[in-house]
């Protein structure tokens, strides 16, 4: 599974950590994603998605029938 956030889009991001000396050594950057079940009621079903915690915060403001819709609309696949 890929960490990447269905709402937001949040992926992972790469950088370098800089040690005392200096060195610099690759790493990276994950977001916090977790797999939640959601009931959607215009689709009268449950719902699993790969949400960051700003997507939660998102679904919790905007509801989740309206971030369901806008994901359709650009094409997410919803299982």
């Amino acid at each position: 599974m890929s960490a990447r956030c269905q709402v937001t889009g949040a992926t992972v991001s790469f950088g370098r950590s800089i040690s005392h000396s200096h060195r610099r050594t690759p790493r990276r950057w994950t977001p916090n994603v977790q797999r939640r079940r959601y009931w959607v009621p215009s689709l009268g079903r449950h719902v699993r998605l790969t949400v960051s915690a700003r997507g939660i915060r998102t679904i919790d403001k905007r509801g989740i029938d309206a971030v369901v819709a806008d994901m359709l609309a650009r094409g997410e696949v919803i299982r």
